[in-house]
């Protein structure tokens, strides 16, 4: 994809008025558009000159006014960034403009760079820019992305990994034995009468190459990936977590507990709650929304009836699933009820179930055999939503039984395009392991490695037509 070289301006920072708006500028033309719109400040320049960006030094801030040059008024008070290309993050030239953070400075700041010669930048396209240039691979390039929304530490934490290129690293033992692997069937193909033949055991005269040895090593790096991508989707998407029960067994007052905030009304009426209220958290690094359902019971109450559908359908979507009991009284034939729902939907999807027996601030009361037998496999915790007790072992059994339901891999912050890619990958990988085993001519053998290395480069970027790039950077905000 060619690289446009128009000089290319937005405002970088989110709308709405704030301390600071960033106004961004990045391209060939980058100090000359500055320069026509900023003049240093009269107080420490007195002739309030123009500055020469290209005669000063790269990195540096500069204090001023932003100026109309049609009208010489006066818009703002700023503090301008020159820096020279190739240190930047499009590496272009680029010169960032730090004004008062209302809407209105932002725009006619914007609007002045505009009509000096600059072009409204299009989502994405600095980064797309900073790929283009080489700044980026594609894979760090999306990680961008998941650095913007990230939702807890934790997925920062493994978005910025990414940006800083893990996801990369982790993929170049794929990329590298794949390249090897072409490349020695490539030269056996071109040159027959050359005696690059392999042995029976896959290597080549010297045991410069394997082909069995390569292969695997290209199917570890990218099962790796993949086996990771289900954390990667948990930190980045997050879970659904739905809280049901009877009505007025304290469901409210639990997710209030949880969120430590006073969100859903309680009240001793049963069937206060008549819709699902979802609220997110922090659950132990994993973003979670909460689920508050309407109590499940049968009724008449018609805008109650359509409260308790819409409860059986958020269990459909849960990640996972907090039972509510009032341990203060025994089960109660609808809580068997709900036990059996429970119990169809885990055998169903295996969605965890954790038992949060509240009210554990009064007498505990009942006995739970009959409902253990339904839900031989759930977690029994004792609670109080009123005094606080019991809420971290809540929190840390689901966190628990959220990481081990995406298993012990080593998170892959992917996103589905980059999942689709590698499972193509492998899929070829596995193509060629089985077409190896069978003795395919390594014409056949090298068609399936050349399209397992041509699904890694889309995720790297190696091998990425523009279509897919518009789909990718469409996605960022202006600015960005």
């Amino acid at each position: 994809m060619p690289i446009d070289n128009a000089t290319i301006a937005a405002i970088a920072t989110p709308p709405g008025a704030g301390g600071i708006g960033v106004i961004r500028i990045s391209g060939p033309d980058a100090a000359e558009i500055a320069q026509a719109i900023f003049r240093r400040h009269r107080r420490a320049h007195p002739q309030g000159a123009p500055l020469d960006l290209r005669a000063s030094e790269s990195h540096r801030l500069h204090y001023g006014l932003i100026v109309d040059p049609e009208t010489h008024e006066r818009i703002d008070d700023v503090l301008l960034a020159w820096m020279r290309g190739p240190r930047t993050y499009t590496k272009q030239d680029t010169v960032e403009i730090s004004c008062h953070g209302g809407p209105l400075p932002l725009r006619e700041t914007l609007r002045v760079a505009l009509a000096a010669g600059a072009r409204q930048a299009e989502p994405g396209e600095f980064t797309l820019r900073a790929f283009l240039n080489g700044r980026l691979d594609l894979a760090q390039a999306e990680a961008v992305l998941q650095v913007i929304g990230a939702r807890t530490a934790e997925s920062l934490r493994l978005a910025v990994s990414d940006l800083a290129g893990d996801l990369s690293h982790r993929l170049e033992p794929a990329n590298a034995a794949l390249v090897s692997l072409l490349a020695y069937l490539d030269a056996a193909a071109d040159f027959p009468d050359d005696e690059i033949d392999i042995d029976p055991t896959g290597h080549r005269a010297g045991g410069l190459i394997a082909v069995d040895h390569g292969l695997a090593a290209a199917e570890e790096a990218l099962a790796a990936v993949i086996a990771g991508s289900h954390a990667g989707m948990l930190y980045r998407e997050g879970a659904r977590i739905a809280l049901v029960g009877r009505p007025n067994v304290g469901k409210s007052s639990l997710l209030n507990a949880l969120l430590r905030a006073d969100r859903a009304i309680v009240t001793p009426i049963a069937g206060t709650t008549r819709d699902v209220i979802e609220e997110t958290i922090n659950l132990s690094g994993i973003p979670a929304t909460l689920l508050d359902t309407a109590g499940i019971v049968e009724t008449e109450d018609v805008v109650e009836r359509i409260g308790v559908e819409r409860s059986r359908a958020a269990l459909q979507t849960a990640s996972a699933i907090v039972f509510v009991l009032d341990g203060s009284r025994d089960p109660e034939p609808g809580d068997l009820e709900i036990a059996r729902l429970l119990a169809a939907r885990a055998a169903d999807q295996q969605v965890p179930v954790a038992i949060a027996r509240n009210k554990a601030d009064l007498p505990a009361r009942g006995d739970l055999t009959s409902l253990l037998a339904l839900l031989p496999e759930a977690t029994v915790i004792s609670l109080s939503a009123t005094t606080g007790a019991g809420l971290g072992d809540l929190e840390g059994t689901l966190a628990s039984a959220l990481r081990d339901g995406a298993g012990n891999a080593q998170p892959a912050m992917i996103s589905a395009r980059q999942r689709a890619a590698l499972d193509r990958a492998l899929a070829h990988v596995h193509d060629a392991q089985e077409a190896w085993a069978v003795g395919v001519p390594q014409d056949l053998l090298a068609t399936s490695v050349r399209a397992a290395l041509h699904a890694v480069g889309e995720v790297t970027g190696e091998n990425v037509d523009e279509a897919v790039l518009h789909e990718i950077f469409s996605r960022f905000c202006i600015g960005k």
